[in-house]
């Protein structure tokens, strides 16, 4: 079996670009509803991800909830990597090892390029449809 069976792909994805300011991530953060996002480079590469806590934190050092100096600090000063990716080539078994400790799993090709994510819900979501897993044995919310 392929990883790319439960790929959401970059189009659908909500990431943040490298060089946004804390402002913009801030605010993508609140549109998407998620508590941590992808950061892409400007050519396309998985570089890390930045989460609702380090910004936060970092805001918390700054001293300062003023817009210009939201807009002035970058997030490349606080990309974080402790979602580290898979390859689109990795094993089911490799994907489903990550999953159990990442919200969601970046995927990249063979040239370090995003992909996309894989998110428990979506492994959840394809065991149910093939009956691996019975749908009553799953949370209402998944």
């Amino acid at each position: 079996m392929n990883i790319a069976f439960f790929l959401k792909p970059k189009s659908q994805v909500a990431y943040l670009l490298e060089g946004s300011s804390f402002r913009q991530g801030l605010e993508k953060l609140q549109r998407s509803g998620h508590a941590s996002l992808p950061v892409i480079s400007r050519d396309g590469r998985y570089l890390g991800c930045v989460s609702e806590g380090d910004l936060l934190w970092n805001i918390m050092s700054m001293g300062s909830l003023e817009t210009r100096d939201l807009e002035k600090a970058r997030l490349d000063e606080i990309i974080s990597h402790r979602n580290p990716p898979v390859r689109v080539t990795a094993s089911v078994e490799d994907l489903l090892n990550r999953s159990l400790d990442q919200n969601f799993v970046p995927v990249v090709d063979d040239r370090d390029m995003f992909m996309g994510i894989v998110t428990p819900r979506s492994i959840l979501t394809y065991c149910v449809e093939r009956g691996v897993v019975p749908a009553s044995a799953l949370p209402e919310s998944v």
